[in-house]
């Protein structure tokens, strides 16, 4: 089969429904950008998008325009009509002149050490309606300081280490930069690694409330700082670096995310099964057991849109197919779960592969697998066996795993894909994978000298998730002969991702969670942060995957405590984009293994409860696909944090954005009509929720569950019975269910 192939350099466009043109009163750059020579350093300033600018420096070997990168040339919508920058310019100067460069309602201008306040030389604008200009962020450098654009080297090559400093203020707002379990919204004075782990999925994209956003387009690994006077942004390993900044009004939230997906890539609509219930556990051991599932949501007449077989199902790691003597007849199990069900199957695959893997002379052999400088070459350890990951930048490592995958799953019947362990880099968890003590659990993660067909851990280690996306992503498209961007007819889910990783068909999960409380409250405010990076397909495991060894019920089915914790994560789990659970289960009478995981499964007094909200699921599907259709089109986020839709209207959102309240990493709105509370704390009977001023009616918001009415700017106390997710609407509930939710 001949797969084609999705390019990873930056000159690759990704087709989408682009938003309307803007009218023709927007201001058109005049110039395809300037080029600024300081002493050995070059720099290359080029209008891109709208209200945008790329910047692209370097100190040493001239960039040819196809290194790695996750901006598309030209952007999917912008005055550039679908031409390509490359490296074009039309003007030149050394860096002591002054240079002044508009695109719509955004300026850029240069002066060397002197002309601007500060003595910065790059400065980005937003020029007001009035015409007046207000600066969004320049490059920090106070005078006799280090340059805001410093370079280190490492290494006898041509790569270098950049620090990269930007202006900020102590009360500015950052948002997004992807996933961390930090309980925050706002990310100002926080420093955040850019390597990724189980949990954490740092990404060099965030939103600010002065109005522009911030893409650090590069794939080396390194830091972000958000100080009081400075961001700085380091990259460990790279030969060029690469940013793009972005411009709105204060509080257009809407039109940021429009900008940055017009750059990095818009959400394609996801099947309409999807947005039902995705049942899954640690773990469905075999063939019969799945379709003992199968039957048992037949049996109990309970919707199902997806079920899940996890890790483990294999016969060695890097087989990338079920172990025969469990699985005997896919095919057949594949049919029989349609049949009773009517739901889909995924399967989870790892990257790692084992040397007793039937694939792993011939992916040496070809050069698939990841390697290192040094050592034995190994780059992960699970369950006693050291092993490699495939090489995911390798495009032929891509196509080998997705004939692989083809052949032994999607043409059986399993065609959605689990790419679990899909952080990169080294090591993954060989730090706690059976209390092993061997030499490697000594090196640092992530071990630097790892070699990628495209580069280093240290040059292009963040790339390694986006890339294994990519892998499933070009398999789907062209076993189904659809074009990128079109509707997903199958899905992925990654346990990591990247900038731009919205474009694929790919969920992203919260990985390996506790099941306690506390750890429930965090995934709140981890899916708002995923949301204004501008990762719309985000899920989690409902009740969490693990237990907390400290906290005797943490998971465990037949305590109280964690019925309880389980079915407010159960109902949480309605309103987030999609729904799913997932987890390793203690109980009373099973093996930790095969625990059970499902909606009769938390007492006969819980499983009405559960059901319940499976059936609202379903009922809300029109919203959900009016939702992911406006998300597809514009960029426009699901998940809502409050300050995205009332920091105009309510001061109170603003300011308590800033402190990071509970309002404001506990509660959301979930499309443009939900207002979403989750119980966050055991033995409640009822809660707190703070409704924003909308600036509109005088009771805008109604109770789902009593359809009393409340005006906004004020914190109502509800009845919140373990039946009933506190939960809002604004709107009529006819419309909602309907999905006539945009005008």
């Amino acid at each position: 089969m001949r797969l084609a192939l999705l390019s990873l350099c930056a000159s690759w466009a990704l087709g989408s429904v682009a938003s309307p043109v803007q009218s023709s009163t927007y201001h058109k750059p005049e110039s395809k950008g300037f080029r600024m020579q300081h002493g050995f350093e070059t720099v290359l300033v080029q209008p891109f998008g709208y209200d945008g600018f790329r910047v692209r420096a370097w100190p040493y070997k001239a960039p040819t325009g196809q290194e790695v990168g996750f901006v598309y040339d030209p952007p999917l919508d912008g005055p550039e009509d679908g031409e390509a920058h490359g490296m074009k310019f039309d003007t030149a100067f050394t860096g002591n002149r002054s240079e002044e460069l508009r695109n719509g309602n955004m300026l850029v201008r240069t002066s060397g050490w002197g002309g601007n306040p500060g003595g910065y030389r790059l400065a980005f604008y937003r020029v007001e309606s009035n015409g007046s200009e207000t600066l969004l962020t320049n490059e920090y450098a106070p005078l006799k300081s280090i340059n805001p654009r410093y370079y280190s080297w490492t290494g006898p090559g041509s790569e270098f280490a950049a620090e990269f400093s930007f202006s900020t203020t102590p009360d500015e707002q950052i948002y997004g930069t992807g996933t961390q379990q930090d309980h925050l919204v706002n990310k100002k004075g926080l420093t955040i690694d850019l390597v990724n782990f189980n949990t954490h999925i740092p990404t060099p994209v965030f939103m600010s409330d002065k109005g522009y956003a911030f893409i650090w387009n590069m794939a080396s690994t390194g830091r972000m700082e958000f100080g009081p006077l400075r961001n700085k942004f380091t990259a460990d390993a790279a030969s060029v670096v690469d940013y793009v900044v972005v411009a709105s009004d204060p509080g257009d939230y809407d039109t940021l995310q429009q900008r940055l997906s017009a750059l990095v890539g818009r959400a394609p609509t996801p099947p309409e099964w999807s947005l039902g219930y995705l049942q899954s556990k640690l773990r469905y051991e075999n063939q019969s057991e799945v379709i003992q599932l199968a039957q048992q949501f037949h049996d109990h007449d309970i919707p199902v849109s997806m079920i899940v077989i996890d890790y483990q199902s294999w016969a060695h790691q890097g087989d990338w197919g079920l172990d025969p003597n469990l699985w005997p007849d896919v095919a057949e199990m594949a049919k029989k779960v349609k049949d009773l069900t009517g739901a889909e199957m995924m399967a989870s695959l790892w990257p790692s592969v084992a040397d007793d893997s039937v694939n792993y002379l011939e992916m040496m052999a070809q050069g698939f697998l990841s390697a290192t400088r040094s050592g034995p070459g190994t780059t992960d350890s699970w369950n006693g066996s050291y092993i490699r990951n495939y090489d995911a930048t390798n495009p032929g490592a891509r196509r080998f795993l997705w004939n692989t995958l083809k052949k032994n799953y999607f043409d059986k019947g399993i065609k959605n894909f689990w790419i679990d362990q899909a952080d990169g880099g080294a090591l993954g968890e060989a730090y706690e994978n059976n209390g092993q003590s061997t030499y490697i659990q000594s090196l640092p993660f992530a071990v630097p000298d790892v070699l990628y067909a495209a580069g280093t851990q240290r040059s292009v280690g963040k790339l390694y998730p986006w890339a294994h996306q990519q892998a499933i992503e070009e398999g789907f498209r062209n076993a189904t002969t659809t074009e990128v961007g079109s509707p997903c007819d199958h899905i992925s889910l990654s346990r990591s991702g990247y900038i731009g990783s919205q474009r694929f068909c790919s969920m992203i999960w919260s990985g390996d969670i506790t099941s306690v409380w506390e750890t429930l409250g965090a995934q709140i405010a981890s899916g708002l942060s995923a949301a204004a990076t501008g990762w719309g397909w985000w899920t989690l495991d409902a009740g969490g995957f693990q237990a907390d060894p400290t906290v005797p019920w943490s998971a465990n089915i037949d305590t109280p405590e964690y019925r309880e914790l389980y079915v407010r994560w159960f109902q949480w789990t309605t309103f987030v984009p999609f729904m799913r659970t997932h987890g390793t289960r203690k109980c009373d009478f099973q093996n930790a293994y095969t625990c059970a995981n499902e909606p009769w499964s938390y007492g006969s007094e819980n499983t009405p409860i559960l059901v319940s909200y499976i059936h609202l699921r379903y009922q809300l599907s029109a919203y959900l696909r009016a939702v992911f259709d406006q998300l597809h089109k514009t960029g426009r986020m699901i998940m809502r944090p409050l300050y995205m839709d009332f920091e105009k209207s309510d001061p109170q959102v603003a300011a308590w954005t800033r402190l990071n309240t509970n309002t404001t990493t506990q509660q959301y709105m979930f499309g443009p009509k939900l207002l979403v509370s989750p119980v966050t704390t055991p033995n409640v009977t009822e809660w707190s929720v703070y409704l924003p001023q909308t600036g509109g009616d005088s009771k805008p918001w109604t109770y789902w569950w009593s359809n009393e009415t409340y005006s906004g700017g004020q914190t109502v106390t509800v009845p919140a019975p373990k039946e009933h997710i506190p939960l809002f609407h604004l709107g009529t509930r006819a419309d909602i269910l309907s999905g006539d939710v945009f005008a």
